[in-house]
């Protein structure tokens, strides 16, 4: 298995990230099935205040740059993106890895 590390501050705004923890309470079906697809074996959000901080676990084999350009193309997966954007300061069409800064692992 392996894991990646990320993290991303939300906007400034409350009332936007309670919408943003919301939305990752009920995630489309559609979303978490074209993670299993591409490799994603569990992904998990944490938050303090307006930052994030997501494990996201994989198969042996994924490959970040490869397996994440697949998932963007699935069902879902798009418009997903743009409607989280909102909360995420980003533009509509920022992909996972200009919103998502990955981060070194040091121990």
């Amino acid at each position: 298995m392996k894991r990646y590390c990320q993290t991303l501050t939300l906007v400034d705004d409350e009332e936007m990230i309670k919408k943003y923890v919301e939305a990752h309470v009920h995630v489309w079906p559609e979303i978490i099935a074209g993670q299993r697809e591409v490799g994603i074996l569990d992904m998990q959000i944490y938050r303090k205040g307006r930052s994030l901080f997501m494990i996201c676990d994989t198969v042996d084999d994924f490959d970040w740059e490869r397996d994440m350009a697949r998932l963007a193309t699935l069902p879902r997966q798009a418009e997903w993106e743009a409607y989280v954007s909102q909360f995420q300061g980003c533009k509509a069409d920022a992909r996972s890895d200009e919103k998502w800064q990955m981060m070194e692992r040091i121990f």
